[in-house]
């Protein structure tokens, strides 16, 4: 299985052989942290919202001072200040900059297949620029999702520089459900969305990816997040789509957290 978390490739880089049986996931897709497969670079401020963070993964800006992101990207809750967490197309020139303050991580969260895999960085000072909204109902949970992040763009590859995104269609819980289960792993389908192309695979977020937003636009035409990326085995293999946190299902739960930081 694949976490979409940079850090974890690039232990793995030198040797990456997936064990059988089901694995942890993360922002990307690949061997455990996923980049975008198949896709194009963003153009400048196309998705203003979406950070880098300095444990590899990606978020996005729930408001001026809270970060939202995978729960397997961070760790426990509590005072941190060892994040950074940057604005801008190039992760390695970016236009803001600024440390973390605290982290409230998922309550239950243990492992990716096992659910509850979001989490919130709270920013010492607020960044400036656009925040993305939790979708709060299950209205854009289908069709065709858009996934950004600074993940590989094959599986087992590094990380890029510059923001890349891709267009993903929805999955069912049943179809995906099914092909993870017969492959040993866990699926929680109240709590994941999956999008993908099932038959030949070929687009995906990947190592690198984990904790960015998957998104949709809402009939209004204004953007709403309705995944964050969690894990999958491999990167954009046929019969095995991305799983994500589906956003909608923790609206609430995210908001009241927010409040209480």
């Amino acid at each position: 299985m694949r976490r979409r978390w940079y850090l974890l490739l690039v232990v793995l880089a030198t040797s990456l052989v997936l064990p059988a049986g089901p694995a942890a996931a993360s922002t990307d897709k690949s061997a455990d942290d996923p980049e975008i497969v198949g896709g194009a670079p963003a153009r400048a401020g196309e998705f203003p919202w979406t950070v880098h963070l300095s444990v590899g993964c990606g978020g996005a800006l729930y408001s001026p001072t809270v970060v939202l992101t995978a729960a397997h990207c961070v760790g426990r809750s509590g005072s941190d200040s060892s994040i950074e967490v940057t604005t801008g197309l190039d992760r390695f020139h970016p236009t803001q900059r600024v440390r973390s303050a605290q982290v409230k991580r998922a309550d239950g969260f243990t492992d990716v297949t096992g659910g509850n895999d979001w989490a919130l960085i709270r920013l010492a000072r607020p960044l400036t620029g656009a925040t993305l909204p939790v979708a709060a109902d299950t209205a854009t949970d289908s069709g065709l999702f858009t996934v950004v992040g600074w993940g590989s763009t094959r599986e087992g590859g590094a990380g890029t520089a510059t923001l890349r995104k891709v267009q993903v269609p929805f999955v069912s819980d049943a179809v995906c459900g099914d092909a993870y289960r017969k492959a040993g792993y866990g699926f929680v389908a109240s709590d994941m969305i999956c999008a993908g192309k099932m038959d030949t695979g070929g687009i995906d977020s990947c190592q690198g990816d984990s904790g960015g937003p998957m998104v949709r636009r809402d009939d209004a035409g204004a953007w709403r997040q309705v995944g964050i990326v969690s894990w999958g085995e491999g990167c954009a293999r046929a019969g095995f789509p991305g799983v994500y946190t589906q956003a909608s299902r923790f609206a609430a739960a995210i908001s009241r957290a927010a409040a209480a930081m």
